[in-house]
């Protein structure tokens, strides 16, 4: 079964300042990458961000919450490599 993928408000914002091109491929990596088994492809985050999961799309991470009891995927920040990991 596959997961359901939501966006937080934030995450929508990130994801609408990214250039079309790549916003796309975001969508299209969380949808046929990621909502069939969340975890073979993210990475855990270690530290303050133990609690979310990390995936790459090419310069761009996603960190996302997964909730098993509601097979849900919540994307909860969008942004270029430098820039994502900072002030969550």
């Amino acid at each position: 079964m596959a997961w359901r993928i939501s966006f937080t408000p934030r995450a929508e914002r990130d994801l609408g300042r990214i250039d079309p091109q790549n916003a796309r491929r975001i969508n299209r990596y969380l949808r046929d990458r990621v909502a069939p088994d969340p975890r073979a492809l993210g990475e855990p985050l270690k530290g303050q961000l133990r609690e979310f999961w990390r995936y790459r799309v090419g310069d761009h991470r996603i960190l996302a919450k997964i909730e098993d009891e509601q097979l849900l995927v919540l994307v909860v920040k969008i942004g270029h490599r430098s820039e994502v990991y900072g002030g969550h």
